[in-house]
């Protein structure tokens, strides 16, 4: 029987497991110290004064923007190319998406239609640039277009946990900065999870209310909010994790440059670019290639993992239908969107699971 080649695999192991016992024997499991304490190590990761924990990567996207004030009445600025919980948070608040494409070569947001659609809308409030797969935007021209327009910066960067631009920690180039503990991510807290970043000691207080039922430090309910709280358990593990994110980062780099090297005289296969001046963490290893959906059945044969990030794109989905009057046309984007696939990538993939991922690639073209 052939032997599996998974898409992703999450680390654990007797450090993980004996933090997590230890806050279940404390009985303590909400608004604790382990919290706190990843709070402050994920602050420092991201060099920002504050971090908020919270229970979702798309809650900490959902506080940063309502803690900012984005509401009716508002026009939030997404790119074209992302998962869905970029663009839902815009809409629940009251918000009206509107769609930019992306960069045919980095899949991130493209700043010269980023510019005309700014230009265009005298409504837009914010901008949500998303370091999708681990590749940084070009945060430099984003934040100038923000500043140009007045516009706040939420950086979507739940799958860029410890990826830099020129030099510095995405998540803290903007208004906030958002990202996500999933399991699959580049770090984990073993289950749902997230944490917002800021520099803006008033947005990180608002999001810390909203979060606890929009009580203050004192107790009282001092605004409207609802649970979005990050238990202590799931803090426990991620302050273990969190320790293990530099070295596991270089572990994906170094298995996608193994990838670049096999997959590189396959001339079916467009490969993922690098930005310069950043730092890449390939969350995922998304490459572009023809007759995906049959390279796709050939891998399974093959007890090879794929997956599609992401497909529809977001503005062609049902849920999306009722929210927009025009239906925008990104090239871009759903050309891109009809030829990605995510092979296997995590930082234990072994050079003879790259190699027989690229040989079958290779055997399905030739």
């Amino acid at each position: 029987m052939t032997e599996q080649v998974p898409f992703t695999d999450v680390y654990v192991d007797d450090d993980i497991v004996d933090r997590a016992t230890e806050v279940l024997e404390t009985q303590r499991y909400v608004k604790g110290p382990r919290v706190e304490a990843l709070e402050a190590q994920f602050a420092d990761t991201c060099d920002t004064d504050h971090a908020v924990g919270v229970s979702s990567g798309t809650a900490a996207l959902y506080l940063a923007m309502k803690a900012a004030g984005i509401g009716e009445g508002d026009t939030v600025l997404v790119p074209g190319h992302t998962f869905f919980a970029t663009v839902s948070p815009v809409v629940e608040l009251g918000a009206d998406p509107v769609f930019v494409d992306v960069d045919p070569e980095t899949y991130t947001i493209d700043e010269t239609d980023l510019a005309k659609k700014a230009a265009a809308h005298d409504d837009a409030a914010a901008v949500a640039p998303v370091h999708l797969y681990g590749q940084p935007a070009a945060m430099g021209p984003i934040t100038t277009i923000a500043d140009q327009y007045d516009l706040d910066v939420f950086e979507d960067s739940c799958q860029a946990h410890g990826a830099t631009y020129r030099g510095d920690p995405v998540g803290g180039l903007g208004t906030a900065g958002c990202f996500s503990f999933y399991p699959s991510k580049n770090m984990t807290v073993a289950g749902d999870g997230g944490m917002l970043v800021t520099d803006d000691a008033d947005l990180a207080s608002t999001a810390r209310e909203l979060r606890n039922h929009g009580r203050d430090e004192d107790g009282n309910h001092v605004r409207l909010g609802l649970n979005h709280r990050m238990d202590e358990v799931s803090a426990a593990v991620g302050l273990e994790q969190l320790s293990h994110l530099a070295d596991w980062n270089a572990d994906r780099a170094a298995a996608a440059d193994r990838y670049r090297e096999r997959l590189a005289d396959i001339e079916e296969v467009v490969l993922p670019t690098e930005r310069d001046n950043a730092t890449h963490v390939y969350h995922l290893f998304v490459v572009q290639v023809p007759e995906r959906e049959a390279l796709r059945t050939h891998l399974d044969e093959q007890g090879i993992d794929t997956g599609i990030h992401y497909d529809p794109p977001v503005h062609l989905t049902p849920a999306m239908g009722e929210y927009l009057a025009e239906v925008p046309s990104l090239p871009e984007t759903e050309r891109l969107c009809d030829r990605i696939v995510s092979l296997p990538m995590h930082p234990r993939i072994t050079d003879d699971e790259i190699d027989r991922v690229a040989d079958e690639v290779r055997r399905f073209y030739r």
